[in-house]
Formats: structure tokens, sequence, C-alpha cells
């Protein structure tokens, strides 16, 4: 692995003036990637129309500017419609609800990440939620990268890995949340891979995983 991973600035303001907006905006409540990553019901972090399951061992990038809050208007398991804007802006305006919703327009926040090793090494996706626990994982992330930039602005780039946790619920069982596990934090230059290359190393030596399984949507 020879370069950790770029993201475009073009038009992207000021590292400086993110942590701003990400104390502003995520306490009270991403550019999109390539594909949608999401964790399903029983736990797996799975991307895709064919809801791949990510590699035990992936490393994930997170695009500091790519947080976006909005809302989501679900159908019977179709998106109906949808409005996201960045943190730095304000929420959308919202006009009548589509025909359909089930719950009308729910509140949504999300952000984009970028795979650094395996097989999906270089993909994007993005990543968004209307619940509890995924909204907390994001805000988490959110208020975690306010602080990096503050005690040291030249690498607001979280390094993580996609973790879960769940609690009981009396009707529905075991209910499983996102963690975002950080790392390392690198700068928005391609060149910063040393830390990466110390885990791929332990990667490498460690016993090959299972071949990933398709899994059907949920």
């Amino acid at each position: 692995m020879n370069t950790l991973t770029t993201f475009k600035s073009a038009g992207l303001p000021a590292v400086k003036d993110l942590a701003s907006a990400l104390k502003a905006n995520l306490p009270s409540i991403a550019s999109a990637g390539s594909v949608i990553i999401k964790m399903d019901k029983t736990g797996h972090w799975v991307f895709g129309t064919d809801q791949t399951e990510i590699e035990p061992d992936s490393i994930w990038a997170v695009n500091p500017f790519s947080f976006i809050h909005g809302y989501i208007a679900w159908g019977d398991g179709d998106v109906l419609g949808e409005k996201m804007a960045p943190i730095s802006q304000p929420m959308p305006e919202l006009d009548v609800a589509p025909p359909g919703a089930k719950k009308g327009w729910e509140t949504q926040v999300g952000l984009s990440i970028k795979c650094m090793n395996g097989d999906d090494k270089n993909m994007e996706a993005r990543y968004t939620s209307t619940s509890v626990g995924g909204k907390r994982a994001i805000q988490t992330l959110g208020v975690a990268i306010a602080q990096q930039i503050d005690k040291d602005p030249s690498k607001p780039v979280a390094v993580i890995t996609l973790g879960k946790e769940f609690y009981t619920h009396k009707s529905y069982g075991r209910i499983y949340t996102p963690i975002f596990n950080i790392i390392d934090w690198v700068s928005m230059d391609a060149d910063n891979s040393a830390p990466v290359l110390e885990m791929d190393e332990e990667v490498e030596d460690a016993p090959v995983a299972p071949i990933r399984r398709r899994r059907s949507a949920v």
C-alpha cells in the first residue's frame, strides 16, 4: 500500500472552518459515495446492491468535508424523496412529503468514507442513517473530528474501522448499532501512509480470512 487516500478539495471550505461547522450542526441533530454502505439487522456491515459484507480487517478514511444533514422520505422499502445539505449549511427547507411516505419526512445525517486496503481499496461509500444509534455514531465521530481539528488542523482525516454494539429491545430482541473506531489521524495529503502500512503488515501475517459471502438485502 503506497498511498493513503486523496479527497477532492475543490470548492470546499478551509479546514479551519470545518470544526465550527461540525460543532454547530452535529450536536443538534456525506458527499455521496459510489456505493451505499449500511449495517444490516444482523449486525453485518454490507454495501452495494448485492449486500456484500465488508472484509473483517478493512480500514476506512473519513472525508471530513462529507458530513451532511437533511431529510428522507421512505415508502415501502423505496426512497421517495431526499433533501440533504452539507452541515456547513442550514437544514433544507421542506415541502409536503411525497405520497406514500410511511413516516413523512425523517431527519437524516450522513457522511462518506473511502476504503484503504484489501479487495475494496479505493472504493468510496456513503453512509446515512435516520436511527438513533446511527445518528449517535455519526455525531460522536463528527465531534471527535472537530476536537482533532482544534488540536491539529493539519490532520483532519479520521482513519477508522467499522464496528458494532447492541442492546436488547423488549419487543424486537437484539438491536445492533454502528460504532466508528478511530485508529489514527492523517492529513488530506495522500503521502500520509505510514500508519496504514504498519497495519497492512500485521494483516499480511495474520491467518487468511474466509471469503466473504453474499448476503440478501434485508
